[in-house]
């Protein structure tokens, strides 16, 4: 927590000043053969120069003393006035007080996700999860870029800053309570230790990693990712699908929201079905002519992907139906159908 608040400059400087105090007090003692509470009184007046007279004269090793004395503690004082100076107007305090209230927030959150790194990937993994209606935190070093997403009108980031590869700063996300993490950090090194970390700290949770090289997705899978993202790649075969087949790759844009008319894509157990909906085919949903969304696959409960699943199948516990639709067609499926 001491780390995260960036407290070892004030710190230092209470460290600092208690030392300064200590050392007139035992200066004045020595030296001079004061009492403690005289030791203590002439300390606070050569510290604060106020002016008032000496208790004793002092010996001359006692003025040489007192002369160092001084001139350290105007070394502290300007060093402790310069921290206290960042901390109130420079918004230190400000944002460690934003910091313990977003951590405070963060400790109601469960089955909520964790995205490290708010560069390119990781700001677009934010913005297609809050648009999905999921609780994320991010995990991030830079406060400039949260700040500058913050005044772009994007609202409240909860967001934990520190280094992702720690584990006191997973902790601080709630990795122990979220249902995934998404790691877009620029190094696959600091990617493939958040995926052991995050694992180590919650086995059952669903990790997904960014990687640069080829090389480097069977070392993520090894340290416990889930599933492994090329950008590089994808982009690669995206531009050559579109000499290929255009079509197709604007479909899938619409799919993606990357194109003007915006698809949307969402899934739906039959646990989650209204009761009166429940152990019925696809073809007694009806689906299409109660919402306009289309079913588009079946994933069964042991395993197999069906695409285009027959009408009469009956889906069971288990098993997950796939749906395809605008953000209209879809808000119906979820507000008809869903339990």
């Amino acid at each position: 927590m001491w780390r995260r608040l960036n407290l070892s400059r004030f710190l230092l400087a209470v460290l600092l000043t208690i030392g300064s105090f200590g050392t007139g007090i035992a200066g004045f003692m020595i030296i001079e053969g004061f009492g403690v509470i005289d030791a203590f009184y002439m300390t606070m007046i050569t510290v604060s120069t106020v002016g008032f007279g000496e208790l004793h004269p002092l010996s001359p090793p006692g003025r040489l003393f007192v002369s160092l004395y001084i001139f350290f503690n105007l070394l502290v004082v300007a060093y402790l006035l310069s921290v206290l100076t960042t901390y109130i107007f420079d918004g230190e305090l400000r944002n460690m007080f934003n910091m313990l209230r977003t951590d405070q927030e963060i400790r109601g959150f469960k089955d909520h996700v964790i995205v490290c790194g708010f560069g390119r990937n990781g700001s677009k993994a934010y913005h297609e999860l809050r648009a999905s209606g999921a609780q994320v935190v991010i995990v991030e070093q830079d406060e400039a870029l949260l700040k500058a997403a913050s005044e772009a009108n994007e609202g409240t980031i909860l967001a934990v800053f520190g280094d992702a590869t720690a584990d006191d700063t997973l902790r601080a996300a709630g990795v122990s309570r979220a249902r995934a993490l998404i790691t877009s950090l620029p190094k696959d090194a600091d990617n493939v230790f958040v995926a052991l970390t995050a694992r180590e700290l919650n086995p059952a949770i669903k990790i997904i990693a960014r990687a640069s090289l080829k090389t480097s997705e069977h070392k993520l899978l090894r340290a416990g990712a889930d599933s492994v993202v090329m950008p590089d790649e994808i982009g690669g075969s995206h531009m050559a699908n579109l000499v290929m087949r255009p079509e197709v790759i604007r479909f899938l844009d619409m799919i993606s929201g990357l194109g003007p008319n915006k698809l949307r894509l969402e899934e739906m157990r039959p646990e989650e079905l209204r009761y009166e909906w429940r152990a019925r085919s696809i073809r007694e949903l009806d689906i299409r002519s109660r919402t306009g969304a289309t079913v588009i696959g079946l994933k069964h409960h042991e395993g197999e992907l069906q695409v285009s699943p027959n009408a009469d199948v009956v889906p069971v516990p288990g098993d997950v139906l796939l749906f395809l639709g605008t953000d209209e067609q879809i808000n119906a499926l979820i507000k008809l159908f869903r339990a």
